[in-house]
């Protein structure tokens, strides 16, 4: 019996980290802009995020961050990496870019260069939701459960309606922390924000149907 549960939960964990990839891949934008505010779609803009578009960014700097991030977009990892490179050095105070740097040396299975990129990007700005998306991402690949949960959920709290996150909150409780009503809340969250995903909606299913089982076995027990 612990074979076959510890089987399913790999399964599960496998098909949880194939759509998240797949998320991923068409968000790569997470730095910038709406970042992947709807992991689902593929429509992506370049311009930058709440914080940085009020201030006076240069029509050169804008045209180098759009090339960076359109290189990402059609899978050309090294070109944009080296893209962003060359614009931070230009222009290092702008955190999407550092974000999106993490993001593809996460690609690479480089953490130690993810973690210096996400922590440039905190210091600018100690709030930015993606890299603090990011950053919990990177926690929960270290086994540090509890920190990561921590990091979602400064994402969320400085960006209520960050879909991602969420998903990624309900992966986290539903397959490594165990809390199987929080993960329900973070997937039932995500599908109102990221629009009907089937996938999830099965999942929800699921879950609703565990959480009612762990009721009635605990009243039963009390």
């Amino acid at each position: 019996m612990l074979l076959l549960e510890f089987s399913r939960i790999d399964r599960l964990r496998l098909t949880r980290y194939r759509v998240a990839l797949a998320c991923l891949c068409l968000a790569f934008v997470a730095g910038c802009a709406s970042g992947p505010e709807r992991p689902k779609s593929s429509a992506a803009t370049v311009s930058g995020d709440a914080r940085e578009s009020v201030r006076d960014i240069p029509q050169e700097a804008a045209a180098l961050y759009a090339k960076a991030v359109a290189f990402m977009t059609t899978g050309d990892i090294l070109e944009a990496q080296l893209r962003f490179q060359e614009f931070l050095l230009q222009y290092p105070d702008y955190p999407g870019a550092h974000v999106n740097l993490a993001i593809i040396y996460a690609q690479n299975g480089n953490d130690q260069a993810v973690e210096g990129s996400l922590t440039d990007a905190l210091i600018i700005d100690p709030e930015h939701p993606e890299a603090l998306n990011q950053l919990g991402m990177l926690l929960r690949r270290q086994g540090k459960f509890s920190a990561a949960e921590a990091a979602y959920e400064r994402a969320i709290a400085a960006r209520p309606d960050y879909a991602l996150a969420h998903y990624n909150l309900g992966v986290l409780n539903e397959l490594y922390l165990r809390h199987l009503d929080v993960a329900l809340l973070h997937f039932e969250t995500y599908q109102a924000l990221a629009g009907e995903d089937k996938q999830v909606e099965k999942w929800i299913v699921d879950l609703k149907r565990r959480v009612q089982a762990n009721q009635r076995t605990a009243n039963v027990t009390e």
